[in-house]
């Protein structure tokens, strides 16, 4: 068996179940690398990350470098000489730090690789209708997301399953392949699988304003993979039209139903204590909404104290 000497990048939640999992497994971490602590909630006090909030739990040196090609950082890779580097929801490495342990650096990726390469993996995965979902380790590479395999674990996705639900799935079923990476690793048993390179790759390309849109037009099943694979974060967004005010509102959850019907698209009624919005196949019943500046609402809650005005509608 190896001696590993790891050391662990990492910033959000999904990182620390990584970090806590090989520890528990009693592994030698020699420090965890994370973000500079940022301004949170209404006082904007600084807030430190997960990781090290988690690191600093397990008495752990933490590094916050805001360059990784730095001297200073440098120095401390020389100074803390690990053989092995971790990451999980870091950032971007330069390749003189993940050239630099001895035994190379692997990054755990939420999808099976070569699939959703990219910045939302899990999110996509919903999205687009997949059945199947999963977790990747490989070894870090010049690229995003590209290099050689060393393990993978997949899973199914349940057909009503939201972002969130499936992204503490994966945050365990990542620890488990870590572990097994790192046993792997220490009995020098790893046998790597390089990455298809063909057309027919789908990307997990970041959230934004546009793409988090719901259009209207789509049909209903997309429109509804569309909000659970963005709920509960970063969430599906629309207007609102009622009467004369158009307000921005977020969809956290939703249903649907393939019927023919006569109504415009986006047009909106009432039907059991949820607003049901009409599609070019069907219709969306919204069952969760938060309108601009209040909290999210069932929507069988938010009709007790609002007004629906005739043509009401989403666009």
């Amino acid at each position: 068996m190896k001696d590993l000497r790891i050391l662990f990048m990492g910033t959000p939640d999904f990182a620390v179940t990584i970090l806590d999992k090989i520890i528990a497994e009693n592994y030698n971490v020699v420090g965890a690398v994370t973000a500079v602590d940022k301004p949170a909630g209404r006082g904007q006090k600084l807030r430190a990350s997960a990781v090290k909030q988690a690191a600093l739990k397990h008495n752990l040196e933490v590094l916050q470098p805001t360059n990784l090609k730095s001297d200073d950082f440098q120095a401390d890779l020389e100074r803390l000489n690990p053989n092995l580097i971790i990451v999980v929801a870091f950032r971007m490495l330069p390749k003189k730090v993940w050239d630099f342990p001895e035994l190379g650096t692997f990054n755990l990726h939420a999808s099976l690789l070569p699939q959703y390469r990219g910045a939302a993996p899990i999110n996509w995965a919903i999205i687009n209708g997949e059945e199947k979902t999963g977790v990747t380790t490989f070894f870090i590479d010049e690229k995003i997301d590209t290099g050689a395999i060393i393990d993978r674990k997949e899973i199914d996705i349940n057909p009503k399953e939201n972002a969130g639900s499936l992204h503490d799935k994966l945050m365990h079923l990542g620890a488990d392949l870590v572990a097994n990476t790192l046993e792997s690793i220490a009995k020098d048993e790893v046998k790597t699988i390089t990455q298809d390179q063909n057309d027919n790759l789908k990307t997990a390309y970041k959230l934004n304003n546009e793409n988090t849109k719901i259009d209207w037009q789509q049909p209903s099943k997309t429109i509804f993979n569309l909000i659970r694979g963005l709920s509960p974060y970063p969430v599906a967004w629309t207007y609102f039209n009622n009467g004369e005010k158009q307000l921005r509102c977020k969809v956290y959850s939703a249903d649907y139903s393939i019927e023919k019907h006569e109504l415009p698209i986006g047009n909106i009624a009432v039907e059991e204590k949820k607003l049901k919005v009409a599609t070019s196949d069907g219709f969306i019943f919204i069952e969760e909404i938060q309108l601009p500046g209040k909290r999210k609402l069932a929507t069988k809650d938010l009709l007790n104290g609002f007004s629906l005005e005739e043509n009401a509608k989403m666009l």
